[in-house]
């Protein structure tokens, strides 16, 4: 799905002004030339349809993802290298993926936001059980995704046919009362890294930021190890020669 929206040129300059002007100045007195070019950028929110299972905050590689709890969502924190697991992960498709692109024309500024589409990793409910520490609260029930738990009487129950494994329960159940057995499946690699040995000016900028220390300069060459790698952004978007891309692969769904 894509989202297109347009604005004048002259609103842009106007509002950069405002922001870029001392407080002795008005709008009047600050010109701004904004010249043609095109600005590509990606946001990851989640949505209030959050269940609070806590899978994108276990799985997050970087920490970037503060838990839920029965009284608030998860939030994607500010240090976000934007390797989409939490997308790949999330049971009931909450986590969105976001791309956006702002261009400058000459009298029009023309935003486009496209919703990337993430496949979905493996999760299977392998066991799960109601302990005699249940006090029929409630609370698991108003969090289910699938509708699988149910109060009888003075205890939840589960229907295993329908349960997803997601986990919110077992998050959000204040006696501890819930337990789960899933299988989560690997993280699907939806994109590649590529590396123009040749521009390379070993400045050791991807070395030295890269969040899981999967990259380093050996011998002159960009070394990266696949089993750290998580496909974040980081190195290909500080790279300053553009050495690293990161690519996505075609989706043959």
């Amino acid at each position: 799905m894509d989202i297109i929206f347009k604005k004048k040129l002259e609103d842009l300059q106007r509002d950069v002004a405002l922001k870029s002007m001392d407080l002795e100045e008005s709008p009047g007195d600050v010109e701004v030339e904004l010249e043609s070019c095109r600005v590509l950028d990606k946001f990851i929110d989640i949505t209030p349809k959050c269940v609070r299972c806590n899978l994108c905050f276990e799985e997050c590689p970087v920490d970037a993802i503060s838990g839920s709890s029965s009284s608030k969502p998860a939030r994607i924190l500010e240090n976000c290298v934007k390797c989409e697991i939490c997308a790949q992960t999330c049971p009931v498709r909450c986590i969105n993926v976001v791309e956006s692109t702002a261009t400058i024309g000459d009298e029009e500024v023309t935003y486009n936001l496209e919703y990337v589409r993430i496949p979905h990793r493996l999760l299977r409910m392998k066991n799960i059980e109601v302990t005699d520490r249940c006090t029929a609260c409630g609370t698991c029930t108003r969090f289910c995704p699938t509708g699988a738990i149910q109060l009888d009487q003075e205890i939840a129950v589960v229907d295993e046919s329908i349960c997803i494994g997601c986990g919110a329960c077992v998050n959000v159940c204040p006696s501890d009362a819930v337990e789960l057995e899933r299988e989560l499946g690997p993280v699907i690699e939806t994109r590649r890294l590529l590396v123009d040995q040749d521009a390379c000016v070993e400045c050791l900028v991807c070395e030295e930021n890269c969040p899981t220390g999967a990259i380093r300069i050996e011998d002159g060459e960009v070394v990266v190890d696949s089993d750290k790698c998580i496909l974040c952004e980081v190195c290909s978007t500080r790279c300053p020669v553009a050495a690293l891309k990161l690519e996505r692969l075609a989706d043959e769904s």
